[in-house]
């Protein structure tokens, strides 16, 4: 898996590309980790890449979620495909964390 970080205002945004999954989602944690570490409140993932998502890869992202809302902030997910989508819905994760159709509404009121 790869993943591209930018920043927009305050807002860091992580481009996941790949799978997140039990061979990918230690580095995917340290990354996102690393940014809390620096400061950040706001994280939008961006999943338009992303092919396939874990269990272990919604525990990276349950585990910041709740980080970031400890701290006042929020972890919000975008674009994603079908499979994922899917992988959300049955586990309940699309009520769980704040997901949007793209990058730019994920962005809006952040």
């Amino acid at each position: 898996m790869k993943m591209k970080t930018t920043k927009q205002n305050d807002v860091e945004i992580v481009s996941l590309d790949g799978e997140l999954d039990t061979n990918t989602s230690s580095a995917a944690e340290t990354h996102l980790n690393e940014l809390r570490a620096g400061g950040a409140k706001k994280i939008v993932l961006n999943f338009k890449a992303l092919d396939f998502i874990s269990s272990a890869g919604l525990r990276v992202l349950l585990a910041n979620a709740q980080e970031l809302q400890n701290v006042g902030g929020e972890l919000r997910v975008c674009h994603l495909n079908a499979d994922v989508q899917e992988v959300f819905d049955i586990s309940g994760f699309s009520t769980l964390l704040n997901v949007f159709e793209n990058e730019t509404i994920a962005l809006y009121g952040f």
